[in-house]
């Protein structure tokens, strides 16, 4: 396992929760105030705020898919995040930006995980 990524600049913040529990209501009003006080914010979400991200979200989403393994769905979306803080996440952080997020670990781990009967450990 590794240690991770970090970024020199900027801030990474996350906002998680149920269904309708207030997560992108909650980052706009976080950008907002930020903004407010002269902060360079980037908004954006999990899944599919990328182009690769979106494809593979109408993937999993498409009743024309059909069934996919609990296995196959957690890939994707790892696929997703992966995108994601490659072209979206590192690149603002390394501009200084804060960086506020619906959504990311946690879903992966609630959706896919509890969700899928997946091991945490897999997801």
């Amino acid at each position: 396992m590794s240690a991770g990524t970090y970024a020199d600049s900027g801030l990474f913040v996350c906002f998680e929760g149920g269904e309708g529990a207030g997560k992108s209501t909650q980052s706009r009003l976080l950008r907002d105030w930020l903004v407010e006080r002269g902060e360079t914010v980037l908004l954006t979400f999990e899944p599919g705020d990328t182009a690769v991200g979106k494809e593979l979200r109408r993937i999993v989403l498409d009743p024309a898919t059909g069934e996919l393994s609990p296995r196959t769905e957690a890939l994707l979306y790892a696929a997703d995040k992966a995108e994601h803080v490659d072209h979206v996440v590192l690149p603002a952080l390394a501009r200084g930006e804060v960086v506020i997020t619906d959504r990311y670990v946690d879903s992966a781990l609630a959706y896919q995980g509890a969700g899928r009967t997946l091991a945490v450990v897999e997801v």
